[in-house]
């Protein structure tokens, strides 16, 4: 074979040249230099090598201050709506910390710090029982509401802050009621104790939503010094308005209200811009409702944009609330506390259309009841919530309910769960509250029981 090669002359020069780069991610590099070198190969000695600089110190340093702030390999090591939800959630801390020297001048105040009467023991008692009050309330917190924490992050992380805005009105309040003072400063601690828990939750929770490349640490130390940098941003101009504002009540609530009102919208432009990938139950009633009328699925963007994250109590008024088919499915239903006509139907379905189900519908009066099987998966529970909503779907255009809803999940699941998939949902589970009920069933002449 002949080679293709070509070898230069032994007089003649060449010319090795190698490039300095500089950055955290393979797609983002950045020429910092150049360096030429040549060489004879009949010469013994070679000129110097040619460096050359391609950018400058300036701009060397600021990449280096922004590695501080944002995660490595930034952005491709993070989700698209970080960036978003990361400007407006320093926005809304920053407007937290800048209110927090009026709450707490108006708290120290309250206390009589700075007054002759007051006392060092008094003020010490008073501060004991308002941080008291605050943890037993977020051991209290955790216990009620832990498990729904991850299932409806984006909720959650809103109810926070307003919890968090209340403790602080209730700071601002206590000067204005001495008599009430401690039971005032006691349901503001309170108010943030739930804060703390929720908050610290939720933002667990989206970190590894944003994680690409498994560097959620990466991501919540760099969101560390994010708020670092918006807290001594928020305490200089909130002691700044403190100063101005002091012996002015009235400027004082004007600037206190007008903070919290930007803070919320902050907050709900914040959870808004985050498209989870994720399945919850209202996610899930989303998709399967736009499945069933057009046949397409939505993406987790489009989701997001249709997705109602306050709390249901603040939404049950809304037409569009009462449209939402997981607000009619009861999952993980206790047998025990159904009626005798009901269980005697249950026992009946169980035998007649879920004899290889690990779960049981019933369906009353619209709403829709789940009983998981003791031995169920997570697979399992995901597929029986679909399987319920299909039938809360189909319940008032049909009679036989159970055997609509059959044929369409035999016909359109398999199918559904790859094409989730396509558009980057995690299939694997559905975010719910814990199902701490299930049962056992078993079909047969003298063995069917239901324990």
């Amino acid at each position: 074979m002949e080679s293709t090669e070509t070898e230069l002359p032994s007089s003649s020069p060449f010319t090795i040249i190698c490039e300095e780069w500089n950055g955290t991610a393979a797609t983002k590099l950045t020429k910092t230099a150049t360096i030429t070198f040549s060489v004879t190969k009949t010469s013994s000695s070679s000129s110097s090598p040619k460096v050359e600089k391609s950018s400058s110190p300036f701009n060397h340093i600021t990449r280096r201050i922004l590695e501080a702030f944002v995660p490595e390999g930034f952005p491709g090591s993070v989700t698209p709506d970080y960036v978003p939800f990361q400007i407006w959630d320093s926005l809304q801390g920053l407007s937290t910390y800048i209110r927090t020297m009026l709450s707490t001048q108006a708290l120290l105040s309250a206390i009589g710090v700075g007054e002759n009467s007051a006392t060092v023991i008094g003020a010490t008692f008073q501060w004991f029982l308002r941080d008291l009050t605050g943890m037993l309330g977020g051991i209290l917190f955790t216990f009620y509401q832990g498990t729904n924490l991850d299932s409806n992050a984006k909720m959650w992380r809103l109810v926070a802050d307003l919890m968090n805005d209340i403790g602080m009105l209730m700071d601002l309040l206590s000067p204005l009621f001495p008599s009430a003072f401690s039971l005032i400063v006691c349901l503001g601690s309170l108010s943030r104790s739930f804060t703390g828990v929720a908050s610290g939750a939720t933002r667990a929770a989206l970190t590894q939503h944003f994680a690409l490349q498994n560097n959620a640490a990466d991501i919540s130390a760099k969101e560390g010094s994010q708020e670092t940098l918006a807290t001594m941003v928020g305490m200089v101009l909130g002691m700044l308005l403190a100063r101005v504002t002091t012996g002015h009540a009235l400027t004082i609530w004007i600037c206190f209200l007008s903070l919290t009102i930007f803070h919320m919208y902050a907050n709900y432009k914040a959870v808004c811009s985050v498209s989870l990938t994720t399945l919850n139950c209202q996610r899930s009633a989303i998709i399967l409702q736009h499945f069933m009328e057009t046949g397409q699925v939505l993406s987790p963007k489009q989701v997001s944009g249709r997705e109602h994250v306050l709390p249901s109590w603040i939404t049950s008024w809304s037409s569009n609330n009462l449209k939402l088919l997981h607000l009619r499915v009861l999952l993980g239903v206790r047998i025990s506390s159904l009626e005798q006509q009901d269980l005697r139907e249950l026992l009946q379905l169980a035998a007649y259309h879920y004899q290889k189900a690990k779960y049981l519908l019933l369906e009353k009066n619209g709403m829709i009841s789940i009983v998981m099987h003791k031995d169920s998966t997570p697979a399992e529970i995901l597929r029986a919530f679909i399987h319920a909503l299909v039938m809360a779907k189909l319940v008032d255009e049909c009679k036989e309910a159970h055997l609509e809803s059959q044929r369409w999940m035999d016909k359109h699941c398999e199918d559904l769960v790859p094409k989730l998939e396509s558009l980057g949902w995690r299939t694997e589970r559905l975010l719910s509250p814990s199902v701490i009920w299930r049962a056992n069933w078993q079909l047969g002449s003298s063995n069917s029981k239901i324990d």
